[in-house]
C-alpha cells in the first residue's frame, strides 16, 4: 500500500456542528452522494429534496470538514426512545477514507448524551451499498416497508451504556 492511499484513508477532517449556513454545502454535497441512486430508485431519494436550511434550524446536525469545504454531513432527530438518523451522506470523491465513520461516530456520542441507547433509521433498499454499510457497523434490520412510494429498510443499533 502506498503511503497516498493511507493518508486518503484517515484524512485530516474536523467535525463541528452543522449550522443553517451551511444548508447550501450541505445541499450540493447531498446532490452528489445520491445522485448515483437516481436511476435506480427511478426516482430522486427524498434527501436530495429537503430543505436543509430548515432542516439545520430545527434539528441537530454536524458536518465533515477537509480542505476548508463540507466533505460530509449527518442529521439526526431525537425521538422518545432513540435517535433517529436522518441523513449520512459523504462526496463521493471522498468515499471510503473514514469520513462517514467519523459522523456516525459524533451521531452515536449525541445520543448517549442524550441517554439515548439505540440509533434507529432507514434506507432504500435499492441502496445496497448503504444497507452493507451499516451491518458492517452494527445495524440490524429491523423492517421494511413502501412509503412515500419508496421501498425503505428500518434498520437500528444498540448502543453500549457509557462508562
Amino acid at each position: 500500500m502506498d503511503d497516498a492511499w493511507q493518508d486518503r484513508l484517515v484524512p485530516e477532517v474536523r467535525v463541528r456542528a452543522a449550522t443553517p449556513a451551511d444548508a447550501g454545502e450541505v445541499g450540493i454535497l447531498v446532490e452528489l452522494a445520491y445522485a448515483p441512486y437516481v436511476g435506480r430508485i427511478g426516482r430522486r431519494p427524498a434527501p436530495m429534496d429537503q430543505d436543509y436550511r430548515a432542516v439545520l434550524l430545527v434539528g441537530t446536525g454536524w458536518v465533515a470538514e477537509l480542505d476548508g469545504r463540507i466533505a460530509g454531513v449527518a442529521i439526526a432527530v431525537p425521538r422518545p426512545t432513540s435517535l433517529l438518523l436522518d441523513n449520512l451522506a459523504v462526496d463521493p470523491e471522498v468515499q471510503g477514507t473514514g469520513i462517514g465513520e467519523r459522523l456516525l461516530a459524533e451521531v452515536e456520542r449525541h445520543a448517549l448524551a442524550l441517554g439515548l441507547h439505540r440509533i434507529d433509521l432507514y434506507t432504500n433498499e435499492a441502496m445496497t451499498e448503504n444497507l452493507a454499510y451499516y451491518e458492517r457497523r452494527g445495524y440490524r434490520e429491523t423492517a421494511r416497508a413502501e412509503e412515500d412510494g419508496f421501498r425503505r429498510v428500518y434498520l437500528s443499533r444498540m448502543l453500549p451504556a457509557a462508562p
